[in-house]
Parts: structure tokens; C-alpha cells; sequence
């Protein structure tokens, strides 16, 4: 199988590496010129994955029309932010029979449409797939254990992609709620700011199980009231990813909350991190979703306070403590009164 990756950041990489592991004839598209001259001379990507050294075989190119046109599964590795660019490029030259596999986790801040929403707007085949689920690149790239997720409306699709990238390190399982899956993977990354913020306090286990806990009952709010199973917050990539990037070290968003508790900026944030915090601009998508929808969501608003307000944090962490006592069932208590 022709495959190409779009976007050569830490995780594009790594399921380049994954792909040519498993056999597949495999393209690896990037914008820079000097990244594509380190891939061609040293067969190294030091930025993302500095560690690694690629495997002979993998073809790289700046030219986003031939990784296109080569391939008969193209993986968008780009961010969230981004994405609705590279999908009207992907108009110009896409065939039919083509299946677009993304793999970015967010939201689009403006329209607060999910990837899947942007591409139906702008395509509308039904040959679309989102992979997700709890995987940090600096793993996968040497091979750990590692299990995610392959959605899409139809399931012969999501089972085509599930079929290139199973191996022994690396499971796929299948799920037909994009919804839930997309929703999943881009509203955790609200929860981990939040994480990084109280381990910057340094708050303990204690706080770190409530902020999870009480994290993905409010994910599984604004999933249910926009169409999601419920059961899928409880697999991969929901729960499974929330745990995973509120208590990494290899997470950004939790590395970005520890800065914003110090006191810096979003953009101050984004620059110290070195790299896209996709939990920043869903922030700003989350809060808007749950106010539109009229979904209590109190911990990602206290985090849309902290960032776009500039209100106080431990204030903030006071005011979620002493609100209204209420149930912990889901099933009660899920929008606001």
C-alpha cells in the first residue's frame, strides 16, 4: 500500500516509522527545506525525534502535489489550526478511491467545527478516517506498547487503516463514533493545561485523580450533547488519552499549564513550549461549544478564565472547589439549569 504522511512533526514521524515497519511503501511530506535536507543526508529528524535514525526506503519530498498524488492513503499530520488549508489543497488532486486518514487532536477555533466537519464541508466523500487515542510519538518511535484508535463512518475504512498499521507494538481497534473519538482527543488537551497548572502549584495525587476524574465527566457532557456515545469516553481515546497527557512527561499541554502558572502569556507559551499547543486554541472552541449548547463544562471555563482572562488561578481553583454541591452521576446535573 502506497501511504503518505503530510506534516513531518514528532508524530507524523513516528507513523512514518510505523508504516515502513509494517511494509508500506511510505512518503513523508514536509514544508521546510532544511528538514528535508536533514531527512535525505542523515536520515534524522533532530527537532521532533532526536534520537531516532530513519530506516532506508522512506521517500521525502517539499512537494505537496507528487506525496498527493502518490499515495492510495494520505495521513494528515498537521495542526488542528491548519488543517482546513491543507484539506482544500487536497481538492485540487484527489481521486476517489484515495482514503484521508487525520490525525490531529482539535478544534477549530471561529466555525468550532471538528476535522471531520471541516473535511465534509469541503469534500464531502465519504473516505474519511481519524486515528486517536493515548500515543506520544517519543514512544511510539522506539516501539513501546501502544494501543489507539481507527474511526470513521464507515467501518470498512477504519478497518483499512487499522489493517497498515497494526503490528506487534502498535494495536488498532476500530469505532464508528467519530464524534466521540474526534471530541475525545482534542477536549483533553483542555484537561492536561489544567494538570500542568497544578503540578506548577504543586498540588499532589489527590488533586491530579479529581482534575482527570471530574475532567472526562465533563468531555462526556459536551460529547453526549452533540451526538457521541457515551462508551466511548471510557476507551482509548477518551479516557485512555486524558490519563495519558495529563501525567506524561512528554506532554506538551501539561508542560504548557506549568508555564501558564508562572504567569506567562499563550503566545509566551507557545514559544516556550517550541512547538503547537493544540489545548490553547481549544481552549477558546471548548468554552464557546459548552456556552452555545448551554453545557456546565466548569473546569475547562475555569481554564478559558485563566488564559483569555487573565484571572487569578488559585482563585480559580477556590471558586471550583465551593460551587453548588451536586451529584457525581452523569446522568444528573448535565446541563446547566
Amino acid at each position: 500500500m502506497k501511504v503518505s504522511v503530510i506534516g513531518a512533526g514528532s508524530w507524523g514521524s513516528s507513523l512514518a516509522l510505523v508504516l515502513k515497519e509494517n511494509n508500506q511503501d511510505v512518503c513523508l511530506y514536509m514544508r521546510r527545506k532544511e528538514q528535508l535536507d536533514e531527512f535525505i543526508n542523515n536520515n534524522t529528524n533532530s527537532k521532533y525525534l532526536k534520537d531516532i535514525v530513519f530506516p532506508k526506503g522512506i521517500k521525502y519530498t517539499n512537494d505537496l502535489e507528487f506525496a498527493i498524488k502518490f499515495a492510495d492513503i494520505i495521513i494528515l499530520s498537521v495542526t488542528a489550526q491548519s488543517t482546513r488549508q491543507y484539506i482544500e489543497l487536497l481538492k485540487l488532486y484527489l481521486k476517489s478511491e484515495q482514503i484521508v486518514v487525520n490525525v490531529s487532536k482539535g478544534i477549530e477555533t471561529g466555525t468550532n467545527l471538528r476535522i471531520s466537519q471541516i473535511y465534509d464541508e469541503i469534500i464531502g466523500k465519504n473516505n474519511f478516517v481519524v486515528l486517536s487515542g493515548p500515543s506520544h510519538a517519543e514512544e511510539v518511535s522506539k516501539k513501546m506498547p501502544t494501543t489507539i484508535v481507527s474511526s470513521s463512518k464507515d467501518l470498512n475504512m477504519a478497518k483499512k487503516v487499522q489493517h497498515i498499521f497494526s503490528n506487534d507494538y502498535f494495536r488498532v481497534y476500530t469505532n464508528v463514533d467519530i464524534i466521540g473519538v474526534e471530541l475525545g482527543g482534542a477536549l483533553k488537551n483542555i484537561i492536561a493545561l489544567g494538570s500542568g497548572v497544578c503540578d506548577a502549584i504543586g498540588y499532589g495525587d489527590n488533586t491530579k485523580a479529581a482534575i482527570i476524574t471530574r475532567g472526562i465527566h465533563e468531555i462526556s457532557r459536551l460529547g453526549i450533547k452533540l451526538g457521541a456515545n457515551p462508551t466511548t469516553f471510557s476507551g482509548l481515546s477518551g479516557i485512555g488519552d486524558l490519563i495519558v497527557t495529563c501525567t506524561s512527561k512528554h506532554s506538551r499541554n501539561k508542560r504548557a499549564g506549568l508555564y501558564i502558572a508562572q504567569g506567562l502569556n499563550r503566545m509566551q507559551v507557545q514559544e516556550k513550549v517550541g512547538m503547537i499547543v493544540e489545548g490553547i486554541s481549544t481552549t477558546l472552541a471548548g468554552y464557546t461549544l459548552s456556552v452555545k449548547h448551554n453545557v456546565s463544562m466548569p473546569i475547562t471555563k475555569t481554564i478559558y478564565d485563566v488564559i483569555y482572562n487573565d484571572c487569578d488561578i488559585n482563585q480559580g481553583i477556590k471558586d471550583l472547589m465551593k460551587r453548588d454541591k451536586k451529584s457525581e452521576n452523569l446522568s444528573e446535573e448535565i446541563f446547566v439549569s
